[in-house]
């Protein structure tokens, strides 16, 4: 594979290649943790490259195969895949999950287990659904299928466990009187030993803000384009904490900036990235080296908490307003997404007179005309 290698590190190697091809050249049952976020099955035209939903499952088969005969048995396989819309209609694309269920049916993977990455800081979108119709709510979590080639890959959630919640620390100081709940649930009196943490959810809370990093100034110095689809190195670090030990074998066939193998090397895992675009891996060498050091990672030192409010959190105060019959096919007009969006406010104002007036002053500020 040396022909390849675009750059070498103490622990890793990239590749500037098809992932397809340089898999042919390593070993049978040598890696121990695959984890990747490969270009998403969109409907629009990505620079780093992407294929159409619809062709998504052929076009993705025979990496499967090849990730299957290069894991070992006690391996895991961890994929980051996002959701798709329907072209032109409030639907979603089922490609990610008929990717799954090809995967583990025809491949032979087993689902150890889904996660989902919740990104707080996802923006509304899609915009025409979300915020102009107002028919969906925004899209903030992607899907992370996490595969193993045996029904017990080596695995560990000692390694990821989270602060307590303030509940729990109070049940831990009050005391818990062990019963049988009506659930059918009986929890016993080791529900109230203190183990210093908690076991996480699958639903992984990580923002997705990178602005200033290593890598951004890196590229901007360089002149060189950022990769557009980055996922926070918390994410691939989340899953090689519980999934690997040191020493092990690390792979991302679609490593892009190589988030993967920054957290890699800083972690002291073996590891290898490849990507076929050379201006990202080039990009990618500001992960790296500064004057020849590896760049520190920017660590919390405090814990960061990140709220989800309760779906009812609002309801005494929203009106229900109307469902439109057509499912919101028509696009309304703007002075009637005007006034729904001050219904709440008409409701709260002293009088209907004033909040009309107030009604009519955001209609004429935001529409430049008089209000009908």
């Amino acid at each position: 594979m040396s022909s390849r290698e675009f750059h070498i590190t103490k622990l890793g190697k990239i590749y500037c290649a098809d992932s397809l091809d340089l898999m042919k050249e390593i070993k049978t049952s040598s890696v121990d943790l695959i984890i990747t976020s490969p270009p998403f099955g969109l409907v629009r035209k990505k620079s780093y490259g992407n294929v159409n939903a619809d062709k998504y499952i052929e076009w993705f088969k025979p990496f499967g195969f090849e990730f299957k005969r290069i894991l070992k048995e006690n391996g895991s396989f961890v994929i980051d895949i996002g959701g798709s819309w329907t072209p032109g209609l409030p639907t979603k694309s089922l490609y990610q999950y008929e990717l799954l269920i090809m995967l583990c049916k025809e491949i032979g993977f087993h689902l150890a287990q889904e996660f989902f990455w919740w990104n707080p800081s996802k923006l509304p979108t899609p915009a025409e659904w979300v915020n102009i119709r107002r028919i969906r709510v925004k899209d903030a979590i992607d899907c992370v299928w996490w595969l193993s080639r045996s029904p017990w890959p080596k695995a560990s959630n000692r390694r990821v466990l989270l602060p307590y919640s303030e509940s729990m620390k109070a049940l831990l100081k009050n005391g818990y009187k062990p019963k049988l709940r009506p659930s059918g649930h009986d929890i016993s009196s080791k529900f109230s030993i203190d183990n210093k943490a908690s076991i996480p959810p699958n639903l992984l809370a990580i923002p997705n803000t990178e602005s200033n990093s290593y890598y951004i100034r890196y590229c901007k110095e360089k002149k060189l384009p950022q990769h557009p689809a980055r996922f926070p190195s918390d994410l691939p670090e989340f899953f090689i904490r519980m999934l690997t030990d040191e020493g092990d074998l690390v792979f991302d066939p679609f490593a892009g900036s190589c988030v993967t193998g920054e957290v890699a090397e800083r972690m002291k895992r073996k590891w290898i990235c490849c990507d076929m675009v050379l201006d990202y891996l080039k990009g990618a060498l500001g992960r790296f080296y500064q004057v020849g050091s590896l760049f520190p990672r920017s660590r919390h030192t405090k814990e960061i908490f990140y709220k989800l409010y309760n779906p009812s959190a609002r309801w005494d105060i929203l009106s229900d307003d109307s469902l439109l019959i057509d499912g919101g096919k028509k696009r309304q007009i703007n002075n009637e997404i005007t006034i729904a969006d001050n219904r709440v406010t008409m409701k709260n104002a002293a009088t209907k007179e004033k909040a009309t007036k107030i009604a009519e002053k955001s209609f004429r500020y935001r529409n430049k005309k008089a209000f009908k």
